[in-house]
């Protein structure tokens, strides 16, 4: 049955509704980590938004400012009963409101693209998610970020993000079950990742890194602790240095995603991402 768009209201969403918004995107196969709901509302707490009908949450979407320049959208899933009415567009009004005249950046699965681009979205590019194990090798040891001076490790975020995102980076590089290494060198950052577990196994994002052979290093350091769990990386594909390290350990493509943008993509250095920090907040 088709609800008339005058029965669905969007609402800023409430800190307590985003488990609900997380479990969403665990059941659409996103696979978000189990301690992601604080970080991600530190980057931007009225970033988020419901769509309800008659008092039922009916669907979902976050928008969220970094800065006057750039957002990023997320968490754009509407309930499967209300897939054909305007629960969708009426949240998408809303995201454009409150992104203003930012870029609006986004990662959309592939069958869907074409309702971004309908939107006026631009694909730039696409990532994959590889699926496969810890390696078993000796493993360098890094400084955990922690300990790292965090104006360092911002500054050099900065350099793969397309804005600041201090809060969430604080509380991102200190996950309750995982770990973030830091490589520094005479007082200089040439990469840092973070592992974090996920509702399945376990999850590397972001995993920035000057060269392959520093991403490579993270990477094993990273995932030492946790042999013979199930693995997952999200690689930008015009990265081949990061393609090549997930054929080399045997990972295989689970799904892949489009990176979206209202503008043009931002000049980020894609070849030092090998890893994606997070498909619903970039």
């Amino acid at each position: 049955m088709r609800r008339s768009e005058q029965s669905i209201i969007v609402r800023a969403m409430q800190r307590s509704e985003l488990p609900m918004a997380i479990e969403w995107a665990r059941q659409e196969g996103w696979n978000p980590g189990l301690h992601d709901a604080d970080a991600f509302w530190a980057a931007d707490p009225h970033g988020f938004y419901v769509a309800e009908a008659d008092g039922e949450i009916v669907g979902c979407f976050s928008a969220v400012a970094y800065d006057e320049s750039f957002a990023f959208g997320g968490f754009f899933i509407v309930r499967p009963d209300y897939r054909r009415t305007a629960a969708g567009m009426l949240l998408w009004r809303q995201a454009v409101r409150t992104v203003g005249d930012r870029n609006l950046g986004g990662d959309g699965v592939v069958e869907r693209l074409k309702a971004y681009t309908d939107l006026g979205l631009r694909v730039a590019h696409h990532s994959i998610r590889f699926e496969g194990r810890p390696r078993a090798v000796a493993a360098r040891e890094f400084t955990p970020a922690a300990e790292a001076p965090f104006e360092l490790l911002a500054a050099y975020d900065r350099c793969m993000f397309p804005a600041p995102r201090t809060e969430f980076l604080r509380r991102w590089i200190a996950p309750p079950d995982g770990l973030a290494l830091c490589d520094t060198v005479a007082g200089e950052i040439r990469g840092y990742g973070v592992i974090r577990r996920c509702h399945a196994g376990l999850k590397v994002g972001p995993l920035f890194a000057d060269d392959a052979g520093v991403a490579e290093g993270l990477l094993d350091a990273l995932t030492a602790p946790y042999a013979g769990e199930t693995l997952y990386l999200d690689v930008p594909e015009p990265n081949a240095a990061a393609m090549a390290i997930a054929s080399r350990r045997g990972m295989t493509e689970v799904f892949r995603t489009g990176r979206v943008y209202s503008k043009a993509a931002p000049p980020i250095d894609l070849a030092r991402v090998f890893g994606v920090t997070t498909f619903e907040l970039g």
